[in-house]
């Protein structure tokens, strides 16, 4: 698995998360959507990504592009 996978894998998986629980639980859990959302708008525009360095430094390859 490389960076960039993982990252698709958390993000996806914590947006599933959150809307389940929206739906079950509370409303309120739909602010992590939204704040899922910013973020990745933030980190396309700067490249700033905790959860990048994160996987970077637990030792997953990084390879440009999906293929």
């Amino acid at each position: 698995m490389t960076v960039e996978r993982a990252i698709l894998l958390t993000v996806g998986g914590l947006i599933i998360i959150s809307v389940l629980l929206a739906v079950y639980v509370n409303l309120n859990w739909l602010w992590l959507t939204g704040i899922l959302g910013v973020h990745l708008v933030q980190a396309s525009f700067t490249g700033l990504c905790p959860v990048v360095m994160m996987f970077k430094r637990l030792g997953l390859p990084s390879k440009p592009g999906f293929t």
